[in-house]
């Protein structure tokens, strides 16, 4: 890995593009590695994974409004959207939003952890409806995953965003262009000027992972691969871009992030190097945010060991900073621990999550979250009873510099009526590559059959997944085949209408 010094300089130094991030990141796009076997793996099961995840969510409010809205859009050789058959086609751009938003909606699929954190699978609709419209092979498809996430996993790496309250699509944006650079085999020069729009375009705040958590969540990178759509799309037709975006005075960093006297350390594979970092990502066994996910595993464990729930007086969750403010009591969220919160906020409360786990002894991407389970009169009294406090060990091991020895985990105590106290940690969730059962190629089967099985036919699901794990076989004709229809009668939102200005 090569390792560059971001910093910001004034506009007399005119830093060349070549010191540039935004270059280096190009350069990553233009360097056509041919790629591992064992990375070709993960891309295929990440795919299976973001499908599975999509049909589940296929008919919940905002997929089907994003899906109404790619309707406004066809295009007769562009590019496929979750569930409507697979002769239909619509302007990339507007494919990946919609898809981009089954994917997102209900938060279980891969995810990556470090300065910053992401789901780097974001980026795999927007570089599918490409490769679908500009009749690319699926070979081709993979090297673009893999940039992506590449360029993803380093920019998490290395620059904090939300400690600005920057939300983490600053870094998906640049991803996805870094990846349609390698998809479309572009000069170093265009991806270099796409990059700098698509950062320049995606920095929002974190107010739509505060409080009351809205559908937007959901629609953030669809919006995201959108943006960095019509960015690489202005570029190939010759546009320029702000620039320097990252080390510019006025730029990002400058004014958005750590200020004029930042440095950063951003580390992305030297030229000829293995693209592998996909590696290092992971994917969810529960639909919850991330830092749940180990929690989860931790109450189904505690829920045998304590007898009465009654005899409980608090549950207090040692575990990070990150884990302890973004999701935990530490936000300051009184909506956190409201009964009747939206999903989106319930699904960043691990005070909830905690709950409900324990108290049921499974995890359920929709019956953990109604509205009936989340105000049962138990529940919100246990649920009160619940805490988290920040552990600096825990924060330290959050942040440890090796992938191998981070921990994404908390320790919760049980405190019980008479003085009594049951206690377990977990590092990582058991579904993790280091935890007790690390998910392999049959359990994303297992969760696309069981995520699907009420929506799709026995055949489409056969059909499916032989066609996305002979994936670096496709030709481009045959990328089509990585959607999955629905059928009409079970489908909601299936056809265009006129609520919108679309």
């Amino acid at each position: 890995m090569k390792c560059h010094h971001v910093k910001v300089y004034p506009s007399q130094d005119n830093l060349p593009k070549e010191q540039q991030l935004a270059w280096q990141i190009a350069m990553v796009a233009h360097d056509r590695v041919p790629l591992d076997h064992e990375v070709e793996e993960m891309i295929v099961n990440r795919l299976i994974d973001n499908t599975a995840v999509a049909i589940a969510a296929i008919n919940r409010k905002p997929v089907a409004n994003a899906r109404t809205q790619a309707l406004a859009h066809p295009r007769p050789d562009g590019a496929t959207v979750y569930g409507l058959p697979i002769e239909q086609r619509f302007c990339a751009e507007w494919a990946a939003w919609a898809n981009g938003t089954a994917v997102r909606e209900l938060d279980f699929h891969d995810t990556f952890l470090a300065a910053d954190y992401a789901h780097p699978g974001d980026a795999i609709a927007p570089l599918l409806a490409v490769a679908q419209q500009m009749q690319v092979s699926g070979n081709e498809l993979l090297s673009g995953i893999a940039t992506a996430y590449e360029i993803h996993i380093g920019l998490v790496k290395g620059i904090c965003l939300h400690q600005h309250k920057i939300d983490h699509m600053a870094h998906l944006a640049p991803a996805v262009v870094a990846g349609l650079g390698t998809l479309l085999r572009l000069e170093p020069n265009v991806t270099y000027q796409a990059v700098q729009q698509a950062v320049h375009t995606s920095f929002t705040t974190r107010q739509s992972r505060k409080g009351e958590i809205s559908s937007w969540k959901a629609y953030v990178p669809g919006y995201a691969g959108k943006l960095a759509i019509e960015a690489v799309d202005r570029a190939m037709r010759g546009e320029m871009s702000p620039s320097p975006i990252y080390e510019g005075e006025d730029s990002v960093i400058a004014w958005l992030l750590d200020g004029p006297e930042a440095c950063y350390e951003v580390a992305f594979p030297e030229a000829g190097e293995s693209k592998r970092a996909i590696l290092e990502s992971y994917t969810k066994a529960h639909s919850a945010e991330y830092q749940a996910q180990a929690v989860i595993d931790l109450a189904f464990d505690l829920r045998t060991a304590v007898s009465e729930e009654d005899a409980i007086e608090e549950v207090v969750i040692h575990t990070s900073h990150h884990t302890h403010v973004v999701i935990g009591s530490g936000s300051n969220d009184p909506q956190k621990y409201d009964p009747q919160a939206s999903r989106e906020t319930l699904d960043h409360s691990i005070m909830y999550i905690f709950t409900i786990a324990f108290q049921d002894g499974r995890w359920h991407h929709e019956e953990s979250y109604t509205r009936a389970r989340a105000t049962r009169a138990d529940t919100v009294r246990l649920w009160n009873k619940v805490k988290t406090v920040e552990d600096p060990e825990w924060t330290r091991r959050y942040h440890h510099p090796e992938p191998n020895k981070r921990a994404f985990g908390s320790r919760v105590e049980v405190r019980l009526a008479g003085g009594s106290t049951i206690e377990r940690e977990l590092a990582v969730a058991n579904a993790h590559p280091n935890g007790k059962t690390p998910f392999e190629r049959t359990d994303y089967l297992r969760k696309f059959t069981l995520l699907t099985q009420d929506l799709i036919t026995p055949r489409e699901h056969e059909r499916y997944l032989g066609a996305v794990q002979r994936l670096g076989e496709l030709h481009a004709d045959e990328l089509a085949l990585l959607n999955v229809e629905i059928p009409k009668e079970t489908l909601l939102a299936n056809t265009r209408d006129e609520r919108g200005i679309f």
